[in-house]
This record gives structure tokens, C-alpha cells and sequence, in this order.
């Protein structure tokens, strides 16, 4: 796969994890394909994944299962 940033060949796609909002609003996406460059580092969303995670987002109650997490502060 080409790099949309750099244009060498070699990026690849990997399943990433991203958190939305918090509290009770928290949402958890997992298995989300990022393409992530070996050679200049970056990690991008395609436009349609972004569409995606925004589609996800805005009907959640029809694709999310209740979990249980622990939550612990940095501090």
C-alpha cells in the first residue's frame, strides 16, 4: 500500500482502539483499520473509516453492547 503522505510503498493497515467522549457518554471503538507509514511514522483515518466511526457515533444504541470497565486516575 502506498503512503498518502509520503507516497512510498509499504504502509500498512493495523486494528486500533479509540475512546469518544466520557462519563456516561463514553464510547469505545475497537478493530478500527488506521494506515500507519514505517517510513515517515505517520497514522491516518481514511475519509470513509471516518465516516464510519461518525455513522457508529450517531447510532450508537443500535451497535453498541454494555460492558463493564475499571477506571483508575493518573494521578
Amino acid at each position: 500500500m502506498v503512503c498518502a503522505i509520503c507516497g512510498k510503498e509499504g504502509a500498512r493497515i493495523r486494528r486500533v482502539t479509540r475512546s469518544y467522549g466520557k462519563g456516561k457518554n463514553l464510547l469505545v471503538i475497537e478493530k478500527i483499520p488506521v494506515i500507519s507509514c514505517p517510513f515517515c511514522g505517520e497514522s491516518y483515518f481514511t475519509a470513509e473509516t471516518l465516516h464510519e466511526i461518525e455513522r457508529i457515533r450517531l447510532h450508537r444504541q443500535n451497535f453498541a453492547e454494555k460492558r463493564q470497565v475499571a477506571v483508575v486516575n493518573f494521578a
